[in-house]
Parts: C-alpha cells; sequence; structure tokens
C-alpha cells in the first residue's frame, strides 16, 4: 500500500449499461438487491451474517479484492447501488487533489458561509477560525466526514466535476449527488451520495496501487483518509488505535472510511497484513427503527471484519 501521505487511484472499467445520475439517486434511496454470494469459503460467516440482514428485509452489498492481483475474494451484489452518506466523500476528495496537484487549487483559503452551515459530523462548526485552506478542509473531511468543510470544498469544486472525475475513472454507478443538509425535503435528493460496494473496492484498491489519476494525486487522498476516526464498523474489528493508525500496528496497516445516517451503514477501506492487502466495501441500507436491528446491522459488520482480518495473514492464490 502506498504510505498514507499519499493516495491512489483507480484503473478505469466500464460497466455493463450506464446509470444516470437521476437514476442513481432513484435507486440509492432504498435500492434492495438479490442477495447472493461469491468467493472464497473464508468470508462463509460474512455471507451468512449479510444474508440474514437481508432476508430482514435490508439491502445488502458487499466486496472484497486482493489489492495486488484484483481477484475478487467477496462479491454479494456487488452492484447495488446504494446510499453511503458521508462515504461520497472518497470522490470529493478526489477531485480537490487533483486541482491541488495540478494548480487550479494552492494556498486558497474557503470563508465559512452560511449556505455550507449543516449541523452534522465534524468540528469547523465549532471552531473560532472564519477561513481556512482548502488542504485543511480536506483534512477535515478526510478525518471526521466534516459537513460544513464538505459543503465548501463542493461549492468550491462544484458537483458536476466531481461527477465527471468519478465518471473519467469509470465509476459510472457511484456519485456524490448533493450537499450535506440538516433536512432533506421532496425536491432533495435522498442522500449526499450513492455507490456500489464493487466499484468503491476498486477505488480504494487503485488508491492503495497509487493509480487514482496520478501518484501525487492518490498519495494525497489516501493520506487525507488514512486520518479517518471512526472505526465502528468493518474496522472495529482489526484491534487498531482509532485515533492514531497509520503506522504498521502488530503488522496490519489500515484505511478505513464510513459513511452512516438513518438506516444506513458503508465503509470501504484497505487492509495491509503480513500475508497480503485487500481493499473491501460494503453498504448495508435498512429500517433503522429500533437499537436491536441497528446493532444487528453493526454486529454483521463486524463478521466481515473479522474474515478480512483473516484474508490478509494469508497469501492469497493468484
Amino acid at each position: 500500500m502506498v504510505e498514507p501521505d499519499a493516495a491512489p487511484s483507480s484503473r478505469r472499467r466500464r460497466q455493463d449499461g450506464r446509470a444516470g445520475a437521476g437514476s442513481r439517486a432513484g435507486a440509492g434511496s432504498r435500492a434492495r438487491g438479490r442477495h447472493r454470494g461469491g468467493g472464497e469459503e473464508r468470508f462463509s460467516a460474512t455471507v451468512e451474517a449479510l444474508g440474514a440482514l437481508a432476508f430482514d428485509g435490508a439491502g445488502v452489498s458487499a466486496s472484497v479484492i486482493d489489492t495486488s492481483s484484483g481477484k475478487a475474494l467477496l462479491a454479494v451484489d456487488d452492484r447495488l447501488v446504494q446510499s453511503v452518506g458521508g462515504l461520497g466523500r472518497i470522490l470529493l476528495l478526489i477531485e480537490v487533489a487533483a486541482r491541488l496537484e495540478d494548480g487550479r487549487l494552492h494556498g486558497d483559503r474557503l470563508q465559512r458561509m452560511a449556505r455550507d452551515t449543516a449541523g452534522g459530523p465534524g468540528l469547523w462548526q465549532f471552531l473560532q477560525e472564519p477561513t481556512m485552506q482548502v488542504s485543511d478542509l480536506a483534512t477535515l473531511v478526510g478525518a471526521t466526514a466534516d459537513a460544513w468543510a464538505t459543503n465548501a470544498l463542493l461549492s468550491t469544486v462544484g458537483i458536476d466535476a466531481v461527477r465527471e472525475r468519478a465518471e473519467s475513472l469509470g465509476v459510472e454507478r457511484s456519485a456524490f449527488i448533493d450537499r450535506v443538509r440538516d433536512r432533506r425535503g421532496p425536491d432533495d435528493a435522498p442522500d449526499v451520495a450513492v455507490a456500489a460496494a464493487g466499484e468503491l473496492s476498486w477505488v480504494m484498491r487503485g488508491l492503495a496501487l497509487g493509480e487514482v489519476v496520478d501518484e501525487g494525486v492518490s498519495n494525497r487522498v489516501l493520506g487525507w483518509l488514512s486520518l479517518a476516526t471512526d472505526l465502528t464498523l468493518v474496522a472495529g474489528a482489526f484491534g487498531l488505535d482509532p485515533l492514531a493508525h497509520r503506522a504498521l500496528d502488530h503488522g496490519l496497516q489500515a484505511v478505513a472510511v464510513t459513511g452512516t445516517g438513518p438506516g444506513v451503514r458503508s465503509e470501504a477501506g484497505v487492509l495491509r497484513g503480513p500475508g497480503s492487502s485487500v481493499s473491501y466495501a460494503v453498504t448495508v441500507t435498512f429500517e433503522d427503527d429500533t437499537l436491536d436491528r441497528r446493532l444487528a446491522v453493526v454486529e454483521a459488520l463486524r463478521t466481515m471484519g473479522t474474515e478480512v482480518l483473516d484474508a490478509v495473514h494469508v497469501t492469497v492464490t493468484r
């Protein structure tokens, strides 16, 4: 994996058929797909846990790929497009990094504007500093999915540019579709972003290989994402320090990025271990009407994390 101070890119991949932004948004609200498992037997517990959620009515999508070979180790409805919340910031940060690399953004300082405010996650809303450099805002977005910083960066680069950049990388089922909002009305997009797990795992693989746009862009993005502090889902099984996990720890190095919201739990990441490295993504959309239902989703994602951890301790047969 590229050192976390740099970020990767993804190899151009074309899917069968092309979904426009409108159809992506519609599918993302509560898309349902046929549950199926693929890959190696070592993920049998993951397939069983995710299958139980699907049986209970959840939308489930998951993908695990060997980083070096690109071999699929797990595929569970990995083309299903679902809401992923703040996980869409991966696509935003790729465009921001590309503009920093080519000089269109440099030492620019962005003003905190009323239009950017939202009572979501992050720190900028609690800080006294009214302006921040683009790179510092990207750090906040990578680390905490900062709502104000996300909106400020999105206002600067434009949502169309983020979509065009994603499509240029072969990402056609995943898109950043709206700003962060406190409330979503009938005329608003259903979420900040929608994505297919298969595409997200390939993007994370590309970042790990330094192939997203170029190595400089990849390194920037991976560096920002390596600061992400939410290790409550899949990465909760890795045993890492949630506030300091950039360096090797017991032979492990992880970049884990989450997206959460009412009825949404999603994560994409890369885990390097003693035997191999894998990239992964998973999304569960569910009726978040009871705490038991939510905890069942978290438990299933931790189950997946345990088997991802097992996978990087063995050498994958090429």
